[in-house]
């Protein structure tokens, strides 16, 4: 932990391939501000990404990181965590790979409230595979597979986190960067597992989901009288479906993070007399 690093320390020397105007630029600097503000270095931090646009940050990011595959960034973050419980565990994703083929993955990593970070870019459309609708997109968004569109309520990924049990739930705008920094960074701060869901649009394939349309759609919960304490609170938040909110919608103020429940990361005196030499060894490395 420092207090000298800047955000920029966070920046490779890689440059984005990202769209011009992408939302994931403003999602990705929002990270690497929060990381700073709140003690990190490249040194303790573990970017995880599965595929998607969000697929490559921990190419931008400089930290140790590792770009997996198709909806598995979670369970590996969740390896990362209780293998070097003292690292800054940040997994980063999109809309399609965080709730269509990692949906499953999703749900878990919420139950078991492992202490770590989930940010997801939510675009509301398959940017990479140019332009197919994905689980968040609108039931009447057009595309070239879905002419009429989907015609299938979107997934709603908040209302997923608070059934898992979801210890805290958020939601930001990538353009609003002093907001976005600070929900983020309350994110990493909490006991548990924190899952931010940003608002990230496409500026090539989705002309709904607009920068404009967020600008004039969200609704900050800081402007509100809101607890966010309050489950049946957020409950009520989740569910409006008209309503694009902002900011932390449900924070268990007394979460007990996996990790603590199993005693992982306390107990290394404790490995078994006679086990294997270099078992131990790389046990040790771990921790």
């Amino acid at each position: 932990m420092s207090s000298d690093v800047r955000f920029t320390d966070f920046k490779s020397d890689k440059q984005p391939t990202w769209c011009p105007g992408c939302g994931d630029f403003g999602t990705m600097n929002g990270m690497m501000k929060a990381l700073a503000e709140t003690g990190n270095d490249p040194d303790n931090t573990f970017i995880c990404a599965g595929i998607g646009c969000s697929g490559k940050i921990g190419t931008y990011m400089h930290s140790y990181a590792l770009h997996g595959v198709h909806g598995r960034a979670l369970p590996v973050g969740t390896g990362v965590k209780l293998a070097n419980p003292n690292l800054e565990v940040m997994v980063a994703g999109g809309d399609g790979d965080g709730y269509s083929i990692g949906a499953g993955h999703f749900i878990h990593a919420v139950r078991r409230n492992v202490d770590m970070t989930y940010v997801v870019m939510d675009n509301r459309i398959y940017g990479l595979t140019k332009g197919q609708a994905s689980p968040t997109s609108r039931e009447d968004f057009e595309t070239s597979t879905t002419p009429e569109g989907p015609k299938q309520p979107p997934v709603n990924p908040l209302a997923l986190s608070l059934a898992a049990g979801g210890t805290f739930i958020a939601q930001s705008f990538s353009s609003d960067s002093q907001r976005h920094t600070e929900i983020v960074k309350e994110a990493i701060e909490h006991d548990g597992f924190g899952f931010v869901n940003v608002y990230s649009p496409c500026v090539t394939f989705n002309d709904v989901d607009t920068y404009d349309y967020f600008r004039d759609s969200i609704v900050d919960l800081a402007d509100e009288d809101h607890d966010p304490n309050d489950r049946e609170a957020a409950k009520e938040k989740i569910l409006e479906g008209d309503k694009e909110y902002q900011g932390v919608i449900y924070k268990d103020e007394n979460s007990v993070p996996y990790s603590d429940l199993h005693g992982i990361g306390s107990n290394m005196s404790e490995i078994p007399d006679g086990a294997p030499e270099d078992a131990m060894d790389l046990v040790r490395e771990f921790y």
